[in-house]
């Protein structure tokens, strides 16, 4: 570290061990205006953040940390579109796909004119099967940022699908996630994207060759019904265009994209065509401008007002000083049950990483652990770990003020659920408020609720594709503040890197095709027990 970073990195360490023995019963009693003072609106969402255990000192040390860690800086050279991705030598321009169309680069106009267009034909069926049916279904196969996002956002606006179109996400290379979807649907109106940057994600391609085989099965193996199966039900998502041509996807289906945007931050370009073809192009279009609103706010609005910037010095606050391991997401909202794992990806693969831009291991811990599930239903699984495991958990709690799916009596439950659990996890119950509300003593140690569990709570008025767009792009740019206070490359994942290259070197030995002395025991063992007739 700078000196400058140094002596701000410090000054948080001696105010934390200063701060260590209050509660936030304390913080509170101390401050009546404490919910107006931590809270901040950005576009449509609003949060409360009046439960983390930070003070107006704690936030004055943070914000001059990220001044001596320069994120205003760092922040201007990833808007002018610098190779801020050191370790691949790439530009971060994913808000560039926002823009609305006057303000667009060229070649995000283009292709997103292709995805309008292509939308349209196949909701007006003018784009037709081998039988010359319209597409009743669309099956997106992908993985990882070409699978996450588009599968998050789909399920989450469930409620603004095109009526008359099916899309389904398929991901893992696992055949129980294809075949029992392709049990239930037609060939002859069935249109598969396959989703993959270079086209040589090994799960996706072999998910996208067995798709092949199923409706080849129904058209015949003649090579001129193959090419005609081909150019009718497939369509691409890739930058790799002979790759995808050697497949047999003509070149006016195949929908490319730059190499500045990194597949986790992938959502609004053509990899979000699925998503596009979910909910048809408009609300797309809605979906990009209210992330670009969102956009807007981050590169505008002042640090002390800034909420990517303000939840990512809590985080820094939580995992550095608190010692916090883990973070957990709570979306009291069915519609974004997979909004925890789009965030796990999202963050943890972003900052998941013990080695700063210098090549140097970093001192201090880096990203939590993400969890979580839509509540109320982790209420009656996991939350009697936050309330008395006397684990520091920090959360998340997103919470819609109107329902997208609206059934009398329902959501006023659900909201009572979300600000009571936020609410006990920060105050807990005393031994004297337990006694008051009549539990026996010889239970009082059993019912011990300690409380001081920080945690943010995000308000969004509806769940609509803008208000989505503003929530996605909020947590965009908290990793990329998070990738500057930490010193870290948050664009680049090399950590996927060696364990796929090992199971191409594995395989092989599952087959038979060769010799399985160099492996190491274990794996030898395993391939062993893994024979078909092995005792276990």
């Amino acid at each position: 570290m700078t000196p400058d970073i140094a002596s701000a990195w410090q000054a948080l360490a001696a105010h934390a061990e200063s701060q260590e023995s209050r509660h936030l019963r304390q913080l509170f009693a101390e401050d009546p205006a404490r919910f107006e003072k931590f809270s901040c609106v950005a576009g449509d969402l609003f949060a409360d953040f009046s439960k983390q255990r930070v003070t107006e000192e704690t936030l004055e040390r943070l914000h001059s940390f990220a001044r001596a860690r320069d994120v205003e800086s760092w922040r201007a050279r990833m808007l002018a579109g610098e190779a801020i991705n050191h370790t691949e030598g790439r530009a971060v321009r994913h808000m560039e796909l926002r823009k609305p169309e006057a303000e667009a680069l060229p070649e995000v106009r283009a292709s997103r004119a292709r995805m309008r267009a292509f939308c349209a034909d196949i909701h007006s069926g003018s784009a037709r099967g081998f039988t010359d049916q319209p597409f009743t279904d669309v099956v997106n196969l992908g993985i990882g940022g070409s699978d996450l996002g588009p599968r998050m956002a789909a399920r989450a606006l469930t409620a603004f699908h095109h009526p008359r179109l099916k899309v389904h996400f398929v991901s893992n290379i696992d055949g129980a996630d294809l075949q029992p979807l392709l049990l239930g649907l037609n060939p002859a109106t069935t249109l598969f994207i396959v989703a993959s940057k270079t086209f040589g994600t090994q799960e996706t391609l072999a998910n996208a060759h067995s798709a092949l085989e199923w409706l080849l099965n129904r058209v015949g193996t003649a090579p001129e019904a193959r090419e005609e199966a081909v150019r009718r039900h497939f369509a691409a998502v890739s930058s790799h265009l002979a790759a995808t041509t050697t497949f047999g996807i003509p070149p006016e289906r195949v929908f490319g994209f730059q190499d500045w945007v990194g597949g986790r931050f992938s959502l609004w370009s053509p990899v979000g065509l699925a998503l596009a073809l979910a909910l048809g192009f408009p609300h797309f279009e809605r979906l990009l401008a209210g992330a670009h609103t969102l956009d807007t706010h981050f590169l505008q609005t002042p640090a002390r007002q800034n909420l990517p910037l303000i939840l990512a010095l809590l985080e820094v606050w939580n995992v550095n000083f608190l010692r916090a391991k883990s973070h957990g997401f709570f979306p009291y909202s069915q519609s974004l049950e997979l909004l925890p794992a789009y965030l796990q990806q999202l963050e943890m693969e972003s900052l998941g990483k013990a080695v700063d831009r210098q090549g140097e291991r970093c001192p201090y811990a880096t990203s939590s652990i993400v969890w979580g599930s839509a509540g109320t239903n982790g209420q009656h699984s996991f939350f009697q770990l936050l309330h008395q495991s006397g684990q520091l958990i920090p959360a998340d709690f997103l919470l819609l003020r109107e329902a997208d799916f609206a059934l009398p009596g329902h959501h006023p439950q659900l909201v009572a659920n979300a600000l009571a659990q936020a609410a006990a996890l920060a105050f807990g119950q005393t031994p004297a408020e337990a006694r008051a509300a009549g539990i026996p003593e010889a239970l009082l140690p059993y019912r011990s609720f300690p409380g001081n569990q920080p945690s943010t709570l995000l308000l969004l008025p509806q769940l609509t594709p803008h208000t989505l767009g503003q929530l996605l792009a909020l947590y965009e740019h908290k990793v990329f503040c998070l990738g500057i206070l930490w010193n870290l490359n948050a664009f680049d994942q090399w950590g996927v890197e060696l364990g796929k290259y090992m199971a191409k070197s594995i395989l092989p030995h599952l087959t038979g095709e060769a010799d399985a002395s160099a492996l190491d025991a274990s794996t030898r063992g395993l391939l062993r027990r893994l024979k078909m007739g092995s005792s276990v």
